[in-house]
C-alpha cells in the first residue's frame, strides 16, 4: 500500500486540520534519507520546507484557504529555477548558482500550497536518456538497482516511484518524461506544447521542451497540470488553457466510445517480446471495453530520430553558449585573457554530452551545412506535423509502447552514443509535433516495467487525460 494518499485527500487533510504540512515534508525529508542509495536527490531543501510547511499550518489555524495542493510535499528536476539550494541542472559548470527567481511552475505549485522538498538528478542539462549523463552520479532504478531509470528526469521519476513526495516534475524534449515513466513504472505527462510556461527552467531545446508531472496516477497528473497550465507573461511560447479545465470528471454514460489508432511503426520486428505481449494485452482490454481499434501509419515516424538530432544539438548550442564564464557559474580563474577564459571554462565545465552536442549543433547550422541539414530537418518535422494532423482526422488518439523495450543495465550503452540515442525512437515524435503524449504503466516484463504511450491533438489535453483515466481502470 502507497505511503501517501491521493493528492486531493492530502490537501484535503490539511485543510481540514486532519494532517498537519509539517509532518507530510517531515514524511517526505524521512523517506528521501532512507532511499538515498538510489541517487534520486541532489540536494534537499529542508529548511525552506519546513518553513513554508509551518506557514500553511498556521494559516489553517487561523482558518485561512492554503490551496488545492495543500501541504503536498513534491521534488522538482535540477534544471528548475527554486529557491533554498544550487540549480545546476547536473552540471559541474553550474555548481555553486543560486537562483535569484523561481521558475513560473514553481510559484504557481507553491501558491496552492504545494512544498517543494527537493532537486532531483538528471542527465546534465537534460542531455541523455539513462540519467548516466549526470556529472554527480547516476539515479538507480527503484525495481532493480542494476538497471538506469531512464532520462533525463530519472531522478524525478525514481522519486515518484519511491514514494518520496506523492508527485515530481519533469521535463520532457524527446521523450524525457515519458520513458523514465515507462522504465520505472509510473505516470508521465508531457503537455502540448505551450501548455505549461518554460520560464525559470533550465532550456535545452527551446522549440521541443515542454514542463510536466510526474505522478502515481492519471488523477493526481491532471491536478497537477490543472494548477501549472495556462498563460505566463514570461513565456511568450505559451498558450490558453482548457476552460474546462484539467481536473478529471466522471464521463456521461452515454460518451461516445473513442476511435484508436495502434501505430503501425511502433509495432515492428524491434520490439521487445515481453513488451508487445504487454502492449497487445492493453490493446485486447481496449477493444472488450467498446473502443474502436483502426491501425494508423506515419510513414515519417522512421525518420523522426534523425530529425531530432540535428534540431535538438542545433538549439542546444544556441543555449549552452551563454555558459562562458562571466556571469554565473563555474569559470576559471586563471585564464590569461577572454578567449581563453571562455575556453577553459567550458573545456572543465561541460561534460562529455554536452560538448558532443554543443559540436553536432553548431555543425549542422554553419555556413554550407545548414541547408543539408537544419533546413531539410526543418521540411521533414513539418511533414511529421501533418502526418499527425490527418491522423486525428481519422482517431481520437493514438497508442504504442513508450519504448520499444524495458530498462537496460547501466554501462551496457554509455560506449555508444547512437545505440544511447535510439532510446528515444518512440518519444521523440510527439515533442516534434507539439502533441500531448502521455506513458503509464502496462504490466511487466521480466519483473521489469512496460510503459503504455497515448496521444492526441494539439489542445486535446483533458481528454487525452480523461481517456488515460479510464486506459488506467481497465489495466489495474
Amino acid at each position: 500500500m502507497s505511503d501517501w494518499k491521493p493528492i486531493a485527500e492530502i490537501a484535503d487533510d490539511v485543510q481540514s486540520g486532519r494532517v498537519k504540512a509539517t509532518d507530510l515534508v517531515e514524511q517526505s525529508l524521512a523517506a528521501i534519507e532512507k532511499h538515498q542509495e538510489f541517487n534520486a536527490i541532489i540536494v534537499t531543501l529542508a529548511e525552506n520546507a519546513r518553513a513554508h510547511a509551518k506557514r500553511i499550518d498556521e494559516k489553517v489555524q487561523s482558518g485561512g484557504n492554503v490551496g488545492r495542493l495543500a501541504g503536498v510535499p513534491f521534488i522538482a528536476k535540477d534544471n528548475f529555477l527554486v529557491f533554498g539550494a544550487e540549480t545546476t541542472a547536473a552540471s559541474n559548470i553550474l555548481k555553486g548558482f543560486t537562483a535569484p527567481y523561481q521558475a513560473t511552475v514553481i510559484e504557481k505549485l507553491e501558491e496552492e500550497g504545494a512544498i517543494c522538498v527537493a532537486k532531483a538528478n538528471l542527465d546534465a542539462f537534460a542531455h541523455g536518456s539513462s540519467t548516466e549523463n549526470s556529472d554527480f552520479f547516476t539515479t538507480l532504478n527503484p525495481h532493480d538497482k542494476t538497471r538506469v531509470p531512464g532520462g533525463s528526469s530519472g531522478g524525478s521519476a525514481s522519486s515518484v516511484v519511491l514514494e518520496l513526495a506523492p508527485f515530481a516534475l519533469g521535463t520532457d524534449t524527446g521523450g524525457s518524461i515519458r520513458l523514465p515513466a515507462s522504465f520505472t513504472g509510473c505516470v508521465g505527462y508531457k503537455p502540448t506544447y505551450g501548455l505549461v510556461s518554460r520560464s525559470g527552467v533550465v532550456a535545452m531545446g527551446s522549440s521541443l521542451d515542454c514542463v510536466g508531472p510526474f505522478a502515481a496516477t492519471v488523477d493526481d497528473a491532471a491536478l497537477v497540470l490543472d494548477v501549472m497550465a495556462g498563460k505566463d507573461a514570461l513565456d511568450s511560447t505559451t498558450i490558453d488553457r482548457d476552460t474546462n479545465g484539467y481536473v478529471l470528471r466522471s464521463q456521461a454514460p452515454d460518451a461516445p466510445r473513442p476511435k484508436i489508432g495502434i501505430i503501425k511503426e511502433y509495432m515492428g520486428d524491434g520490439l521487445e517480446s515481453g513488451v508487445r505481449e504487454q502492449i497487445d494485452t492493453a490493446i485486447q482490454k481496449l477493444k472488450d471495453s467498446g473502443a474502436e481499434i483502426v491501425e494508423v501509419s506515419l510513414p515519417s515516424l522512421p525518420l523522426g530520430l534523425a530529425v531530432y538530432y540535428v534540431l535538438c544539438p542545433a538549439e542546444v548550442s544556441s543555449n549552452l553558449s551563454r555558459y562562458d564564464g562571466q556571469r554565473y557559474g563555474h569559470f576559471t580563474s586563471d585564464a590569461e585573457n577572454l578567449s581563453d577564459s571562455f575556453t577553459r571554462t567550458r573545456q572543465s565545465g561541460f561534460g562529455r554530452e554536452a560538448k558532443r552536442r554543443i559540436m553536432i549543433g553548431t555543425y549542422v547550422l554553419s555556413s554550407g551545412y545548414y541547408d543539408a541539414y537544419y533546413r531539410k530537418a526543418q521540411t521533414v518535422r513539418t511533414k511529421v506535423i501533418k502526418e499527425f494532423a490527418e491522423a486525428f482526422e481519422q482517431v481520437d488518439f493514438l497508442l504504442g509502447p513508450t519504448a520499444p523495450f524495458t530498462a537496460f543495465k547501466i554501462g551496457e550503452n554509455t560506449a555508444d552514443p547512437l545505440k544511447m540515442y535510439l532510446n528515444d525512437i518512440m518519444t521523440v515524435a510527439a515533442n516534434l509535433a507539439g502533441v500531448p503524449a502521455i506513458s503509464i504503466p502496462c504490466g511487466k516484463s521480466e519483473g521489469l516495467p512496460v510503459g503504455l504511450q497515448l496521444m492526441a491533438k494539439q489542445g486535446s489535453d483533458r481528454a487525452l487525460l480523461q481517456f488515460a483515466h479510464k486506459t488506467e481502470e481497465l489495466l489495474a
